[in-house]
C-alpha cells in the first residue's frame, strides 16, 4: 500500500469561488481559474496568480494577480510559455478568450507596488515613481502579471446551452484544439485563431484532449464512449482506442494525457476511464497506451477518478478521485502507486499539475521533495502535495550484501561437501 500523507502544510490557498483549471505560468507562478456562473449567487469568476516559495520545510504561496472574468465562469484554460510572450487561452460559456500575459518586475515596501521596468507599460495599471532612496532590507522585487483579453471566438454553436468544454494548445505553438458540448473538435491556427478543420468522429460532449509533443498526434475522448487517435495536421482519424472490458461493463473515458517516456523522444498515453450505469460498483482504471492502439497496463480505483496529470519528465503521474477527493502519485513506467493523499479535498479533484522539473534555470522553486505536485477543486482550495525521496541503498553497500552472501553460499555448499 502506499503511503499516507496529509498534514494542514497541504492547503496553500483558499479561493473565493470554485476552482476548475490550473496551469503553471512559470517555474514558480501558478495560475487557477473558475468561478461560480453567470447566476447573480454572488460569487466570482476569474484567475488567481499564485508565487510559490519553499522555506526549506514547507511550500508557502503569495498572491500575484486577481483578474476576474464577469459573468463568464472560467471552466478550462491551456497556457503557452513563449520566448518573448506568453499566451493564455480559457474556455468561457460557448467562447475561447485569447489573454495576452503580460510580465514586469515591481518592487514593493509596506504594500506599495512600483512598477521598476516592464517592455509593455502601456497595458499595464501600475503607476511609475521616481525611485526613492530606501533600504534594500525594506524592498521586496517579484513579478507582477497583467491579463490582457485579445481575440474571443465562438468554439460550440450547436445545441440550446452551447459550452467550450476544452482548450489545448499545441507544444508547438502553432495549432489549437477546442471540443464542446457539440461533440466536435475544432481545430485553430494559434495564435491568429483562425479556423482550420473540424474533425467529427464523437457524436456526444467533449470530454478531453490533448497534443502528443513528439508525434503529431491528438487524442479526444468523449461522453459517447469512444477515445479517438487524430493526426492533428491532416485531421485524419488514425485509429479508435478499444480495450477489453469486463463483461456485462460499460466504461467511459474521463482523462487523457500524453506523456514523455524518459530518456526517449517518443510519447507515451495516458487515461483515465470510469464503469457506467449498472457497472458502477466496478474498477475504475488508469491506463497507459501505447501509440500503436495496444491497451499496455492498468491500476485499479475502488472509485470513480476524476483528474489526471504527467509531469514534464515522464517519470510521475497524479490522479485525483471523484467521492473521497484524494489524490496519488504513480510511477509511469508500472503505473504503481508511491504517495496516497486520502481526502485531500472534501469534494472531487477538478484539476492537477506537477512542478515543473525541466528547464529550471530561471526562478525555480527548490524544496526537498522527489516530486509535487498542485490540486484544486470546487471546495474552493488550491493544495500541493509531496513525495519525499524515496530510501534507496548506496551501490557499495549492495555490492557488499551480494558478495557477503556469495561467500556464504560458497561456505554452505563446502559445508555439505556439494
Amino acid at each position: 500500500m502506499a503511503p499516507y500523507h496529509r498534514n494542514i502544510d497541504d492547503v496553500l490557498a483558499r479561493i473565493n469561488f470554485p476552482l476548475y483549471t490550473v496551469q503553471m505560468l512559470t517555474n514558480r507562478h501558478v495560475l487557477v481559474g473558475g468561478g461560480g456562473g453567470s447566476s447573480k449567487t454572488g460569487v466570482a469568476n476569474g484567475f488567481e496568480i499564485f508565487e510559490l516559495s519553499h522555506d526549506g520545510r514547507k511550500f508557502h504561496v503569495e498572491e500575484v494577480t486577481r483578474h476576474e472574468t464577469g459573468p463568464n465562469v472560467v471552466m478550462n484554460c491551456s497556457v503557452l510559455l513563449g520566448e518573448k510572450r506568453t499566451y493564455l487561452v480559457a474556455g468561457q460559456e460557448s467562447h475561447c478568450q485569447l489573454y495576452n500575459v503580460i510580465s514586469e518586475f515591481v518592487t514593493q515596501e509596506n504594500g506599495d507596488i512600483e512598477n521598476i521596468g516592464s517592455d509593455h507599460r502601456e497595458n499595464t495599471e501600475l503607476r511609475e515613481r521616481k525611485p526613492k532612496l530606501k533600504s534594500n532590507n525594506n524592498i521586496k522585487k517579484r513579478l507582477k502579471f497583467v491579463l490582457t483579453p485579445s481575440d474571443s471566438v465562438q468554439t460550440d454553436i450547436d445545441g440550446p446551452e452551447p459550452l467550450c468544454r476544452v482548450v489545448r494548445i499545441h507544444p508547438n505553438g502553432k495549432l489549437m484544439a477546442t471540443g464542446g458540448t457539440d461533440g466536435h473538435i475544432t481545430m485553430w491556427r494559434f495564435p491568429s485563431l483562425q479556423p482550420l478543420t473540424k474533425l467529427k468522429g464523437h457524436t456526444k460532449e467533449i470530454d478531453d484532449i490533448d497534443f502528443s509533443i513528439f508525434e503529431n498526434y491528438l487524442i479526444t475522448v468523449a461522453k459517447d464512449g469512444h477515445a479517438i487517435l487524430w493526426d492533428s495536421v491532416t485531421g485524419k482519424e488514425v485509429k479508435k482506442l478499444t480495450w477489453k472490458q469486463p463483461e456485462g461493463s460499460k466504461y467511459l473515458y474521463k482523462r487523457c494525457r500524453f506523456g514523455v517516456i524518459e530518456g526517449e523522444k517518443r510519447s507515451a498515453l495516458y487515461m483515465l476511464t470510469n464503469p457506467t450505469g449498472l457497472a458502477k460498483k466496478q474498477k475504475s482504471y488508469l491506463q497507459q497506451w501505447l501509440l500503436e492502439g495496444s491497451l499496455k497496463q492498468v491500476y485499479e480505483f475502488d472509485e470513480s477518478i476524476s483528474a489526471l496529470a504527467v509531469r514534464d519528465d515522464g517519470r510521475f503521474i497524479a490522479v485525483g478521485t471523484m467521492f473521497s477527493g484524494s489524490v496519488s502519485i504513480h510511477t509511469a513506467f508500472n503505473l504503481q502507486r508511491i504517495l496516497n493523499v486520502v481526502g485531500a479535498h472534501s469534494m472531487f479533484v477538478t484539476g492537477l499539475e506537477f512542478l515543473p522539473v525541466l528547464n529550471q534555470e530561471n526562478y525555480t522553486v527548490c524544496s526537498v521533495a522527489e516530486a509535487a505536485v498542485l490540486s484544486i477543486s470546487v471546495d474552493n482550495q488550491v493544495c500541493i502535495h509531496t513525495l519525499p525521496y524515496r530510501k534507496t541503498i548506496p551501490l557499495w553497500l549492495a555490492i557488499t550484501i551480494l558478495m557477503f552472501t556469495l561467500f556464504m553460499t560458497f561456505l554452505f555448499c563446502s559445508y555439505i561437501n556439494l
